[in-house]
């Protein structure tokens, strides 16, 4: 794809995929400093060359015609040669700059990507997310940030903290939460926070699934390589898939409620289908009540099972109505309704890199972080309640001195916790 055939974001179109996005308790501001002059050519930084990678930063440079894909970095070398594969086929081929110089793997890989380029894509499995952004922060780059940001309450603290340096600094995070510049989804939840359904009284989300994909293991692996490799299994590098995919529906709830989070969660869950030692020590369902002091409840239920039915839903029930956010209708209590009309082109993950782009352009700053964190943090309460059987409010969670990661990270042996048992594991 030529340069001259990708449409440059106007401010307009800026403040269209980003201003409603942002929230009442996200930064927005106007005037902070531009690293990019209007023309200046970007290089783009991909780290982490998984599949949710791959897509990323194709959408990463197509959102400005002056960028680059400049390095690549992920844990494993042929990751990294098969992301080159990919893109060298891809419609953004011509912007493919990578030469072996710049193709890093390994533990430390980040380093190299982040100190090379000057926008960055961070999609590695989210045990890493809370290192990678602290060090791109600290370097000053702009960054794009996959969800979820961490997989316990120490990440979470720690990407916090990295999100106030970067607003100090003017610098751009902007999140993978996606559902948040879809224009249609802005525009359904705009109608609740403008009152149309009347005040909240509960909420149902559902993330029901089939199951996803496993890479097996060879002989050569060690376990490290071997977890890596099939991270979606293990709570230490996904923090389960109530983080890693059900992280969507509980950010649109968040959203709902104008990024005010649930005061506390009781949840359960297990393994039915995933009892192989194969599926590491996730579960594989999980069904949550969450509440607000304010006396507003969530359901949330979400599973991964081969065969079974799939069921992605939101509803937001009010006084005056219920909202569907993924049909982004409204049936309303006096027989009316209302639906979004769409208008032009809404692909969701082209806009969140959209918006990072015009405002690396423009000067002005958008930073996710508050609700990004908000809503990383209201799955890891309910897994912590499911794995222990306890209801934990939000607080304790925050403060929780749980930290999944190992401290040293290196190739060979790695021990894994054993499978939670309610009643049994205990609260950290």
């Amino acid at each position: 794809m030529s340069s001259e055939s990708i449409k440059k974001p106007t401010r307009r179109d800026f403040i269209r995929t980003s201003g409603l996005t942002v929230g009442a308790a996200s930064v927005f501001s106007i005037g902070a400093p531009a690293n990019a002059a209007k023309n200046e050519t970007l290089k783009v930084g991909l780290i982490g060359c998984g599949g949710r990678g791959s897509g990323a930063i194709v959408q990463a440079v197509s959102a400005d015609p002056d960028t680059e894909i400049f390095a690549l970095g992920d844990a494993f070398a042929d990751q990294v040669d098969n992301q080159v594969k990919k893109l060298s086929k891809s419609k953004v081929a011509d912007k493919l700059k990578v030469d072996d110089d710049h193709k890093f793997s390994g533990f430390d890989s980040y380093k190299g990507v982040i100190d090379s380029c000057d926008v960055i894509v961070l999609a590695s499995p989210p045990a890493f997310r809370p290192k990678h952004l602290a060090y791109a922060v600290e370097k000053g780059k702009h960054v794009f940030c996959e969800k979820p940001i961490a997989v316990d309450p120490a990440g979470v603290r720690s990407v916090l903290a990295t999100c106030k340096k970067a607003e100090k600094k003017g610098l751009n995070i902007v999140s993978g939460l996606c559902y948040r510049y879809q224009f249609s989804k802005q525009d359904t939840i705009q109608q609740i926070h403008d009152g149309a359904i009347g005040d909240i009284i509960t909420m149902q989300t559902t993330y029901n699934t089939g199951g996803l994909w496993h890479k097996g293991r060879k002989d050569n692996w060690s376990d490290m390589e071997y977890q890596m490799r099939n991270w979606l299994y293990f709570s230490w590098l996904s923090g389960d898939h109530i983080n890693e995919q059900h992280i969507h529906s509980l950010d649109k709830i968040g959203w709902a409620m104008n990024n005010v989070y649930p005061d506390k969660v009781t949840s359960s869950g297990g393994r039915i289908s995933r009892t192989d030692e194969k599926y590491g020590n996730i579960y594989d369902h999980f069904n949550s009540v969450y509440e607000w002091d304010t006396g507003q409840k969530a359901f949330s239920s979400c599973r991964q099972i081969v065969g079974t039915s799939t069921d992605v839903s939101d509803h937001i029930y009010g006084t005056k109505g219920t909202a569907q956010l993924q049909q982004h209708s409204i049936d309303f209590r006096d027989g009316k309704t209302w639906r979004h009309e769409k208008k032009g082109a809404d692909d969701m993950y082209q806009n969140e890199h959209n918006a990072l782009f015009a405002a690396i352009r423009s000067g002005e700053t958008v930073n996710n972080g508050d609700y990004m964190c908000g809503s990383t943090l209201m799955a890891i309460m309910a897994r912590m309640s499911a794995y222990t059987g306890k209801t934990v409010t939000r607080e304790q969670a925050l403060k929780s001195k749980l930290n999944l990661v190992p401290t040293d990270l290196a190739w060979g042996d790695n021990k894994v916790d054993d499978v939670a048992v309610p009643g049994v594991t205990e609260f950290i």
